[in-house]
C-alpha cells in the first residue's frame, strides 16, 4: 500500500507510520486544521496576556489597590479572566494567573499576587 502525504499528496518513504514528507507540509497541515480555533484562542490569550501586564504594572509590590478608572484607562478587559478565589468569608477574587483584584467599595479594587 502506497502512502501519500496528507498535505502536498506525494509519495512517503520511510517508516511505516509517517504522514508527512517534511516538517513543511507537517506545519501547513496543522496551521489549516486548527485555523478556525486558533484565532479565537488567539484573540482571548491576547487579551488575557494584556490584562496580566496591566496588573503587573499597577501592582509592582504584590499588594496594591486601584480604581476602576485606572485600570479602565490602561485597556483592562474585566470579562477575560482565568479564575475565581473565593476565600473562607466568601470575597470572590478575580484571577488572571497569578494576578487578581478584589472589588471593593466606590469603584476600588485590591490588587494582590498570588505566591504559592
Amino acid at each position: 500500500m502506497e502512502k501519500i502525504c496528507l498535505e502536498c499528496e506525494e509519495k512517503l518513504y520511510g517508516r511505516a507510520d509517517k504522514k508527512f514528507c517534511n516538517d513543511h507540509c507537517r506545519n501547513a497541515y496543522n496551521n489549516k486544521r486548527n485555523k478556525d480555533s486558533n484565532n479565537l484562542v488567539r484573540n482571548i490569550n491576547n487579551r488575557l496576556r494584556k490584562n496580566y501586564r496591566i496588573l503587573q504594572e499597577l501592582n509592582p509590590e504584590g499588594k496594591t489597590r486601584s480604581t476602576r478608572k485606572k485600570m479602565l484607562e490602561r485597556g483592562f478587559d474585566f470579562e477575560h479572566i482565568t479564575h475565581l478565589y473565593t476565600t473562607r468569608k466568601g470575597s470572590v477574587y478575580y484571577f488572571v494567573y497569578d494576578y487578581g483584584y478584589l472589588p471593593l467599595d466606590n469603584d476600588f479594587y485590591m490588587l494582590v499576587k498570588r505566591s504559592d
